[in-house]
């Protein structure tokens, strides 16, 4: 399951986003997004877990958690529609 975390800290990194979802089981990557120009975070990234009940534990578990001052939102991430 694909899973979106918004509103993260500028400075937060995979790895450190890798470690708050591990608690809940496996992940299979963990990838901030950034800008292409000048590799600065976004303030969101994607995390996949390849079990839907740990991802499903991990999304109520961590929704709202403050998360380096910030308070992160976590939900499951939805396909872009096609054009």
């Amino acid at each position: 399951m694909k899973i979106l975390v918004r509103n993260l800290e500028r400075s937060i990194t995979d790895a450190e986003l890798l470690a708050l979802f591990q608690p809940f089981g496996t992940v299979e990557s963990a990838v901030i997004v950034k800008e292409a120009d000048s590799g600065k975070s976004k303030g969101f990234g994607f995390v996949e877990m390849p079990h839907g009940r740990e991802a499903v534990k991990a999304i109520k578990g961590l929704n709202t958690l403050k998360v380096k001052g910030a308070g992160i939102r976590v939900k499951a991430a939805e396909d872009k529609p096609k054009a």
